[in-house]
């Protein structure tokens, strides 16, 4: 079952650090070099200079310990020892509220920033949704080996129909103002506000809520806690006789309901690009077989229609002015089971995304699947407007919009043990990093 605790976070220190939207940031995975650069700027002491320590000039022969990863170990330390960061002085779960307007509607999600146990997928304990990419688990094992710290939680979601552990959570924050009470810059119309949990009585309640659960689902930061059980295995065999509490069988989790009615997916979108073996106008010819293809005016349009559609199969797509906007409404659910073949599900066949990627790009674009794998034909887009700028710019080759996927969806495929298409999913808001981190390196 899933094993929570409350741990002695280490956080910026309202003493010293007035301004946390100055320290604060995106997950490491959507911060860019321009977007890193930006971060920099905010402060000194912005928790990018520890979670996101790769740059171009760093990728070679640098050996680990003279590479990035120390210096990221050395902003830590240094930040402790001057009071910047603070370790609190018993243990805390951490409410993470976040309020936010879509299409002018306003959601309130609740959090709990806890140290969840690391557990093998077999066990059913935790299960991933959504493919990996190889590359990023590298990075992210060489930072971890260097700053023994979990500082960024991962982006997890538990059943809980009756939203019973929000409640608990609402409970023990009545009547505490936050001691957090801030915005980050990328998502900035976000509130994002933190509670420190320390009562005994509360922390008890919601660990107790929470053991009973099975079949948590990770939201965002498959590949950190992929890392992280890479993590407890090098360590489990460096210390034998750690105890079973120790920090490395650990990892910072943001915990959210399924049932939340902040719970919001939005689409990402495949910006196709150095990719030139089918046009444009080839796929929309080729497409037709199987699509009712309309043209239509503009962006606004077009997303309106791929939204309308309660089955998800409409897509739109964009391959530049002489091509303009089109829509591509599957004309008959059925070949959806005859055109995409392995040993699949019929609901992970039935995916938005798997339609996309498996009748789409790979049979009607015929876009090599090495090129997806790799990323060197692909960007994932959550603003379609930045795609349609690619392609004026002759940056990309075509885009295709979809609607989102939907939690239903997700819980249907997890049941199968299956896994979904790489960026399947966009949970918004992003859970940030910098509120809280976990040590490793000992019991908490």
């Amino acid at each position: 079952m899933a094993v929570i605790k409350p741990f002695r976070g280490v956080r910026y220190n309202p003493k010293r650090i007035e301004d946390m939207h100055a320290v604060i940031s995106q997950p490491h995975d959507r911060i860019d070099r321009v977007r890193q650069e930006q971060y920099q700027a905010l402060s000194p002491c912005n928790i990018v200079r520890i979670i996101r320590v790769r740059t171009d000039e760093d990728r070679g022969s640098i050996p680990v310990e003279d590479s990035v990863y120390a210096r990221a170990r050395q902003h830590y330390e240094q930040w402790l020892q001057e009071g910047t960061l603070i370790r609190e002085s018993q243990p805390a779960f951490y409410a993470h509220e976040q309020t936010f307007t879509i299409d002018g509607q306003t959601y309130i999600r609740m959090g709990l920033l806890t140290a969840l146990e690391l557990t093998d997928f077999t066990e059913g304990i935790v299960l991933p949704h959504e493919e990996t990419h190889s590359g990023p688990k590298v990075d992210r094992l060489n930072l971890l080996n260097t700053l023994s710290v979990s500082a960024e939680p991962i982006f997890v979601l538990y059943p809980d129909s009756e939203n019973r552990i929000n409640t608990l959570i609402r409970q023990a924050i009545n009547g505490h103002e936050p001691d957090v009470d801030t915005t980050e810059m990328y998502e900035n119309l976000v509130r994002q506000r933190l509670w420190v949990i320390t009562d005994p009585v509360h922390v008890k309640a919601i660990r107790d809520e929470m053991a009973a659960k099975r079949g948590l689902v990770i939201a965002d930061g498959h590949h950190r806690f992929t890392t992280g059980l890479n993590y407890r295995k090098l360590q489990q065999e460096a210390h034998p006789d750690a105890s079973p509490d120790a920090g490395f069988n650990y990892i910072a989790a943001t915990l959210v309901s399924m049932d939340d009615p902040g719970l919001v997916i939005l689409p990402t979108h495949r910006e196709i690009c150095n990719f030139t073996a089918t046009s444009p106008t080839e796929i929309l010819e080729r497409a037709d077989s199987y699509f009712e293809i309309g043209q239509v005016s503009d962006l606004k349009t077009c997303m309106d229609r791929v939204n309308a559609d309660d089955r998800g199969y409409t897509f739109g797509f964009y391959g530049g002015p002489a091509i303009g906007f089109h829509t591509l409404s599957l004309k008959d659910t059925n070949v959806i089971y005859s055109m995409i073949d392995g040993g699949h599900s019929n609901d992970w066949k039935s995916l938005t995304v798997s339609v996309l990627h498996e009748i789409l790009l790979a049979q009607i674009a015929e876009v090599p699947y090495s090129g997806i794998e790799s990323r060197e034909m692909i960007r994932y887009r959550r603003d379609p407007q930045r795609a349609v700028e690619s392609i004026d710019r002759g940056e990309a080759n075509f885009v295709f919009f979809l609607s989102p996927t939907r939690m239903k969806d997700v819980r249907a495929c997890v049941a199968h043990h299956e896994t979904m298409p790489q960026k399947s999913t966009d949970f918004y808001p992003k859970i940030i990093a910098g509120l809280a981190m976990l040590p490793l390196d000992e019991n908490n």
